[in-house]
Order: C-alpha cells, then structure tokens, then sequence
C-alpha cells in the first residue's frame, strides 16, 4: 500500500494518438498518476517527484488548457545517460511524453515513432528541455528540491539504515521521514518556481 498522500498529487492527462488509432485508450485519453512513476521507478525519492513535476510544468507551459500530445515531444538532456540520477529522470519523462531514444517505437506506417525523442549530454540545456514536434516550441526545466529542506533527523538515520544497524523502529521512522519530504515536495511546492522552474529556450 502506498502512501496516503500519493493519491492525492494531481494527475497528467495526455492525448496520445497512437494509444486511439490501437484501441489502446478510449479517445487516445490516458491520465497518469504519481503512483504509476513510483511503480515505474520501483521507489519514491525526490528525484522521482522532481521528474514529476519538471515534466508536469513542461506540459502545462507548452499547451496551456490543451491536451499535451504523448509521442510529440523531444526530450533533451544536459546530462549524459549515465550520470547520477539522469536514467531515473528519463524513466519518468518517457512514460509521460513517450519520448524514448534508440530503442523506442519505430513507428506505423512511416508515423507515430518514438525513437530517438530522448537525448542525452545536449549542449545548451539547463537540466531538461522539453520541444514540441508540431510548431518548435521548447521550455527548460530545472528542479531545486534544496529549497525544501530535509528533517534534519534524516542524517543520523542514513548511515544506520544503509549500514543494516538500524533498529525496526529506526527504519519505519526513516521511510516516514523521507516520504514527508517528498510530500511536501509534490503538495506544497507543486507550483513553486523556487523548486520548480520553467522558462522558454529564449528567456
């Protein structure tokens, strides 16, 4: 069971063309949750809610009151692939843009391909850069979770828990304490430019 607060993140809705054209989603209308990303990822952390929420305002700044399209978006990276946590933030990314590199769908009769929409170690790019395909229009997105700062019993913790010394207690007390901070991160600074910022390509 997960935490109560996962349910209560607000939700992304996509149109995705393909998903219509298969019988996939009735009208091409999927709607993700939080939930899903976790399920994805296999955890929750900040990272997984800064994916979340980088995307989730890409989307909005985008299209606006419109639906985002899945699998028309170019996702960039200034990391490479490889570096710290940038293969968790693509995970995420790729499941709500369809955006994938180039092992993605190749496509349906020379349209709807997925490949080669997620690139990584891309000059120019502050963290992330979402691009429409239809008319060019780009958003960087950069993620400052230190705005919102840990329980400073989280420290001490780490090193009990990473280190298997940790009593029951202690552990329980933990994932509480780290889940808490991811709370506040998807609830309270949803729509904080200090923990999420958005700009277009020319800002």
């Amino acid at each position: 069971m997960f935490p109560e607060f996962f349910a209560r993140v607000q939700g992304i809705t996509v149109y995705d063309p393909l998903a219509e054209l298969l019988g996939s989603a009735e009208g091409g209308i999927i709607e993700y949750r939080y939930e899903d990303a976790v399920r994805l990822a296999g955890h929750s952390c900040p990272t997984v809610a800064g994916a979340w929420l980088m995307t989730r305002a890409a989307l909005r700044a985008l299209y606006g009151e419109a639906l985002p399209q899945r699998g028309g978006l170019r996702v960039d990276f200034a990391e490479p692939l490889e570096s710290g946590v940038t293969g968790v933030i693509a995970s995420v990314a790729t499941l709500i843009t369809g955006a994938a590199g180039a092992g993605g769908f190749k496509g349906l009769g020379g349209r709807f391909s997925r490949r080669n929409l997620l690139c990584f170690g891309v000059e120019g790019v502050a963290d992330l850069r979402f691009t429409r395909l239809d008319n060019a229009a780009t958003v960087h997105c950069r993620f400052l979770p230190n705005s919102v700062a840990a329980d400073p019993r989280l420290g001490a913790l780490l090193p009990a828990v990473v280190h298997e010394q940790a009593t029951p207690e202690e552990r329980l007390l933990f994932g509480q304490l780290w889940q808490e901070r991811v709370r506040r991160l998807l609830l309270d600074h949803a729509d904080d430019p200090a923990v999420v910022a958005v700009h277009p390509a020319h800002g």
